[in-house]
């Protein structure tokens, strides 16, 4: 082989070498790069000299959250990354120098804000001639997270005011806290390795230990009581939790026990339970005795009040014939003296009579007989009674009495009775105790179902007013705001306390606001029901005055003169009971026109009006032809032998004195047009006589 063939195959052969060795080189970077970019760690390669980024791997990307793109060409602290920029270049210059660098926490910062501890570790090393620096960056934030809940786990069981012990399978000793050596009097040394049996006492029950035993066997927990024993051989009672530590796949590995010495808590809950049984027989022994002395406070309420309905009857009886016979001597001629004596007789009557029927009622409620009526209610007509009974007294004081009336359900039941007797009260107590202005009436509805309405009932007034601590001692029996105000103003201090009782009865509640100078208003409630049925009609009895006017006058022309608004209104609502057809004249001027217009068979005239009275205008009425044999009622509250003789004067037949009841009304009405029609039919042809008569 020449020179020139052999120089041909050396070259030949050392291209050969060199394509074999990119060949390797190549392979080699390929693994590099699959390596680093399959690394579940971060890597960052960065230039010695200029500390910018050269590379870094997916990971890295990921953990820190930015693209490849913008990390590369950075230095390495200019990345936001690091949370001490001064420390970390003070790291780069040191890391240059000493060509590594390690850091077990270090805190970074990703791209969102958000801290992660990492391990980092960096080597210096040469590469194709240039030195660069490999960043290996581990994150360890999760580590340092189950460390931290590692350890303070391990400070709540150190530090925890229960003994805890832990113990192998075996039945060994491993663990013991701080609790269970002070509870003890143990140190470590006495406990770790040795049995854990030690720690209870030799007098615990074979049955318990077999207890135990069988429900760990059975990986459950067992909860109960055994006697410890702490290391000067001394017992104790211990509440206890003996429970399996279980390893991942389930299987027990340990067993942990936590105890608590309840030996104080049991003695205390002894001493406690013996005290309680003790309390209880005094309480039983006491109660005895309480319901001994309630029978016989019972027993001598029952008496006392069965003593005072007896009384109030035999009391009421002879006050009957005094305060009927004083009403016959009055219908007899008597001297003017004599009516004043009979007037204060009679005023006497009343008052007594009243006090008979307030305690009757009291005692009543007290002995538990007093029952309620359920009857149909108009609750407006209850008041426009009282206001006609109280309307003369309120006259007489100059005071206006007034009703307020609000929408009301229809259909509604109760005690009508008690009712008014409870509003009458307070109204009456308003006109005592009122000098001047006004009283008023108020009712409404303030709630409603489907079967009753809890009505209200007010009275409110402009009298002087009550200071407050003295509101609520009203409604005790015989209590008022000043007991020496009875000297003046008279009154049982029954009235209020009634009114309360009453209201609680039908399911309300009684009560009062006022102000010293300003007025008062008193108030009670009471629970109404509803029926959807018609309230029937009651039907007259048979031969009574309102059934003989039903049958033979109701035909009868009727004039009403009365100038008050609610006497007016009660007066109408008794004549249309009867008569089919009433007029209303509001004075005696409008009555005479009246009259002069129309032919009546009955005028009800009151006696006082302003204008022209009710004399004077029945002596006008009387001169008219058509009225010459008018039957005329007078409508007075005076009811002395004087004014009944005027009446007759001025040509009126028939008295009445308010307050005016039905019956009485009738009875007197009926007598009036009776005595009417015999007259009318002596001198009249038959067929001639007046429609209604």
């Amino acid at each position: 082989m020449t020179s020139a063939e052999q120089q041909v195959v050396v070259e030949r052969a050392a291209a050969t070498a060199e394509t074999a060795g990119t060949a390797a080189l190549r392979s080699s970077e390929m693994r590099y790069r699959r390596l680093f970019e399959a690394a579940q760690d971060g890597i960052l390669l960065l230039n010695a000299e200029s500390g910018r980024i050269e590379d870094a791997n997916p990971y890295l990307t990921t953990m820190l959250g930015y693209t490849h793109e913008q990390l590369l060409g950075k230095q390495l602290w200019e990345i936001g990354a690091f949370v001490d920029i001064a420390e970390n270049a003070d790291m780069f210059e040191r890391l240059q120098h000493e060509g590594y660098v390690r850091y077990d926490d270090l805190p970074l910062k990703t791209r969102d804000g958000q801290l992660i501890s990492v391990e980092f570790i960096s080597n210096a090393y040469d590469c194709a001639g240039v030195r660069v620096i490999q960043c290996n960056i581990r994150n360890i934030t999760e580590q340092r997270r189950a460390e931290e809940q590692v350890r303070k786990l391990s400070l709540v069981v150190e530090q925890s005011p229960v003994s805890i012990v832990i113990s192998n399978l075996a039945g060994e000793i491993e663990y013991v806290n701080a609790a269970l050596l002070r509870n003890g009097g143990y140190s470590p040394q006495d406990l770790i390795g040795h049995d854990v049996a030690m720690l209870l006492s030799g007098s615990m029950s074979a049955q318990t230990r077999s207890q135990v035993g069988a429900t760990l066997e059975q990986g459950l927990s067992w909860r109960g009581e055994f006697l410890g024993r702490r290391k000067d051989g001394s017992e104790f009672t211990e509440s206890a939790i003996v429970a399996p530590i279980r390893r991942p796949d389930g299987s027990t590995s340990h067993h942990v026990t936590i105890t608590e010495d309840i030996t104080e808590r049991k003695r205390d809950a002894l001493e406690l339970d013996a005290h309680r049984h003790a309390l209880e027989s005094l309480v039983q022994a006491r109660t005895e005795e309480l319901s001994v002395a309630r029978r016989a406070a019972d027993a001598a309420n029952v008496a006392k009040s069965a003593f005072l309905a007896n009384m109030s009857h035999e009391i009421r009886t002879p006050l009957g014939a005094i305060t009927g016979l004083a009403y016959l001597i009055r219908r007899s001629q008597v001297t003017p003296q004599q009516s004043d004596w009979l007037g204060k007789l009679e005023v006497a009557g009343a008052h007594l009579l009243e006090l008979i029927n307030a305690v009757l009622d009291l005692s009543k409620i007290e002995a538990g007989k007093l029952t309620l009526e359920s009857a149909p209610i108009n609750v407006g007509s209850i008041a426009a009674r009282v206001v006609s009974i109280l309307s003369e007294r309120a006259l007489s004081k100059h005071l206006s009495l007034v009703v307020e009336r609000h929408p009301l359900p229809q259909g509604l039941m109760g005690d009508p009775s008690r009712l008014q007797q409870a509003l009458l009260n307070y109204a009456d107590n308003a006109l005592k105790f009122t000098d001047a202005g006004t009283v008023t009436l108020r009712t409404l509805c303030v709630d409603e179902t489907a079967g009753s309405a809890l009505i209200r009932f007010e009275v409110q007034d402009t009298g002087a007013g009550i200071e407050a601590q003295q509101l609520e001692k009203l409604f005790m029996p015989f209590e008022q705001a000043d007991n020496s105000s009875t000297r003046q103003y008279g009154g049982t201090g029954l009235g209020l306390a009634i009114v309360r009782q009453f209201a609680r009865l039908m399911g309300g509640e009684a009560g009062a606001q006022s102000e010293p100078g300003v007025g008062s208003t008193f108030w009670f409630t009471a629970r109404l029901c509803k029926t959807d049925r018609p309230h029937a009609a009651r039907a007259p009895a048979p031969g009574s005055a309102e059934a003989m006017l039903l049958r033979h006058h109701s035909r009868a022309r009727v004039l009403l003169v009365d100038d008050e608004p609610v006497n007016r209104e009660v007066a109408l609502a008794m004549l249309q009971i009867v008569f089919d057809t009433v007029a209303v004249a509001e004075d005696g001027n409008q009555a005479v026109e009246m009259a002069q217009a129309q032919a009546y068979d009955l005028i009800l005239m009151d006696m006082q009006m302003p204008g022209l009275g009710g004399l004077e205008a029945t002596r006008r009425i009387r001169q008219l032809p058509a009225h010459a044999d008018t039957v005329i009622v007078a409508l007075t509250a005076n009811a002395f032998a004087e004014e009944r003789v005027a009446c007759f004067e001025a040509g009126m037949d028939e008295f009445l004195a308010k307050p005016v009841r039905a019956e009485d009304l009738f009875e007197t009405v009926l007598a009036g047009l009776s005595r009417h029609r015999r007259l009318r039919s002596r001198v009249l042809p038959a067929g001639e006589g007046s429609a209604g008569t």
